[in-house]
């Protein structure tokens, strides 16, 4: 399948859902369905939209269509996430298709609060927005989604590894990717592969682990149980695993940490120990943050379209607030194609001296 090339987008407009179409080969209507999750789409014929609509860096004109009646309406974005590099691609998602309405953006940070603490928090907050957008962790919190819903608050999960009952949510295939970039390595020759998972108490986290080992099963490769560290999503957890795949008797060759920052610091304990990347070590990550591109050497990684995840969240909650009606409320699990980007960490295995 031939790529679509990148064009250069002109500021005095913005670029149509036409041009969209017309690079992706596709109908416009075909273009709405996969931007706002309506209608069944191949999956072939999703993932060129989607490819379309990131070299264009096309954003819906949501004015136009289903924010229209967007009025004065108040969206929380609530966060307690560990990766400063996840939370500014969502920020600025969401603040470039809140300044072209009437949205008003409300930020809520809660600090790692217990279940009760977030009940409460929720109950406060429901009585302030007319909807609410939670990206990992809070996604999965169970006692912030109850209060939300309970209070008749619509919702929108982002990346959140499953479809839950209650919330609408917009994810990419987290086990789809985690089994791309380990095949990456894998067919570079490594055999000897260590996982940094991320945080367990996300679904995500449990995906991206599957699709890794459904490569290594698939290629024959056994799971050695010391290559597998558990991190949180953070630099420091990735620091700590690093050091300890790195003190084994047997060291891997390659590492696939589950987010770009843990992967940004195993690179870092690699070059501590003298160790080059990726001639004596291969490194690959996860999200296309900009902690992918701000070490060296940058990172081969899977891009997740984040900005664009923000402006089908925001979307999917201005339909959800115009219904109404939680009686007739329609759910949406609105997957987004993920990408696998190669950079300068991988390489083939080091040769036995």
């Amino acid at each position: 399948m031939e790529k679509p090339k990148k064009s250069v987008r002109r500021k005095t407009r913005g670029v149509t859902i036409a041009e969209v179409a017309e690079l992706a080969g596709v109908s416009p209507m075909t273009i709405s369905r996969v931007v706002n999750g309506q209608g069944k789409v191949r999956d072939a014929t999703r993932e060129r939209v989607m490819r379309a609509v990131q070299a264009l860096n096309y954003t819906p004109n949501l004015a136009a269509s289903s924010l229209a009646a967007a009025q004065h309406l108040r969206i929380a974005l609530v966060y307690t996430n560990p990766s400063g590099a996840y939370l500014r691609e969502l920020l600025v998602g969401l603040l470039r298709v809140a300044s072209g309405t009437a949205i008003q953006l409300v930020i809520d940070y809660w600090d790692e609060l217990d279940a009760d603490a977030e009940r409460k928090a929720a109950r406060a907050l429901a009585k302030r927005v007319d909807g609410v957008i939670l990206p990992p962790p809070l996604c999965e919190s169970k006692a912030a989604v109850t209060e939300f819903v309970r209070a008749g608050v619509p919702v929108v999960a982002i990346a959140s590894g499953h479809f839950s009952d209650d919330i609408s949510c917009v994810r990419i295939d987290d086990f789809g990717a985690g089994k791309e970039i380990a095949e990456h390595l894998i067919q570079q020759g490594h055999t000897r592969i260590a996982c940094i998972k991320g945080r367990a108490d996300l679904s995500a986290t449990t995906r991206r682990f599957q699709g890794f080992k459904a490569a290594l099963d698939e290629a024959g490769i056994p799971l050695d149980a010391a290559l597998v560290q558990q991190g949180d999503y953070t630099y420091r957890s990735g620091l700590k695993a690093t050091e300890k795949l790195l003190a084994l008797r047997k060291p891997p060759s390659a590492i696939f940490a589950s987010n770009d920052d843990m992967a940004a610091a195993a690179i870092s304990v690699a070059h501590r120990r003298g160790l080059d990347v990726p001639r004596d070590l291969s490194v690959v990550g996860f999200d296309d943050s900009s902690a992918a591109t701000t070490v060296w050497p940058e990172l081969t990684t899977i891009h997740q379209p984040i900005a664009s995840m923000a402006n089908a969240a925001i979307d999917m909650l201005v339909r959800g607030i115009r219904r109404n009606d939680s009686t007739t409320r329609v759910l949406t699990d609105h997957v987004v194609a993920h990408r696998l980007i190669v950079r300068d960490s991988v390489a083939g295995p080091p040769r036995a001296k």
